[in-house]
């Protein structure tokens, strides 16, 4: 017959882990504690954060909360405030001559350095019309910005921005969601 044997675990990061997804129970114990007997576990994880909405839903699209844009021969600052985003929709250019070339792309800037996250090209040729879909999420610290680039008036960007979470990583849940 086998004994339940329990052990203390000392971990800063899993306290502190537990302190962050149960506020309610922060001070109270201080040592986690495992067993090598076999519980069945419920995962209250999603409750614990604070959403009661599984994370693919969550990233729903809803009217109040997606800013449209439509970039086209100028570069447009798409989000500017901490947290986590997610960009998407179609990129289209037309070139018209065999010289003409157009480009879009999207780029993050730290206030003083940018960089291209995502570009898109046409190869010059006459009469010609290209399109593309990109979806892609970004991360802003504060301070930073993410900004989409049209360089000419036959190159369009056109799509969404929605944020999807805060800074801390704490869902940001569609427009109109009302919880239990």
């Amino acid at each position: 017959m086998s004994v339940p044997e329990i052990i203390t675990v000392n971990s800063e990061s899993l306290e502190a882990t537990i302190r962050d997804l149960l506020p309610s129970q922060a001070g109270f114990g201080s040592e986690l504690q495992a067993s090598n007997v076999i519980t069945p576990i419920i995962d209250l994880t999603a409750t614990a954060e604070g959403s009661v909405l599984p994370t693919h839903l969550a990233t729903a699209l809803s009217f109040g909360s997606q800013t449209a844009f439509d970039v086209e021969n100028t570069t447009t600052v798409l989000a500017n405030s901490a947290g986590f985003y997610r960009i998407f929709g179609t990129a289209s250019t037309r070139a018209g001559s065999p010289t003409f070339a157009g480009s879009a792309s999207f780029s993050m800037s730290d206030g003083s350095t940018s960089k291209i996250i995502w570009g898109y090209r046409i190869a010059t040729g006459a009469d010609t019309t290209q399109l593309i879909s990109y979806d892609f999420n970004v991360f802003l610290p504060a301070g930073h910005s993410v900004s989409a680039t049209s360089a000419t008036a036959e190159t369009d960007l056109i799509g969404s921005i929605r944020q999807l979470a805060t800074v801390t990583g704490t869902t940001t849940v569609p427009s109109g969601f009302v919880s239990e």
